[in-house]
């Protein structure tokens, strides 16, 4: 399961998703601390890997944290590996979409 939160920035949808455990839990190291917090990233709790697929799908710009939902964006092409950093041994990867017009 992942939280799950989405936001408009001008004309992009962006999307905020982490692990379910990860929650209102710090994690970082002595160069860098995040929280995790409900306000950025607990809106809707997302059951579903299909749903969490379609969620990924719709969004332009997407901020993953957790083991679970990094490997699951990977798995299904939003990241690569190149793209995923660990905070604290914690993975984390952020995507946007490009827009041709």
């Amino acid at each position: 399961m992942f939280w799950a939160k989405f936001f408009v920035v001008k004309d992009d949808l962006l999307l905020a998703m982490c692990d379910d455990d990860l929650l209102e839990k710090k994690i970082g190291d002595s160069k860098l601390e995040v929280t995790v917090t409900k306000q950025f990233y607990g809106e809707k709790l997302v059951e579903s890997e299909a749903d969490t697929v379609k969620y990924l799908a719709a969004c332009s710009i997407g901020n993953l944290v957790g083991a679970r939902i990094v490997a699951l964006a990977e798995k299904n092409g939003f990241i690569t590996k190149e793209n995923i950093i660990s905070i604290g041994g914690v993975p984390h990867a952020q995507f946007v979409k490009l827009k041709y017009q």
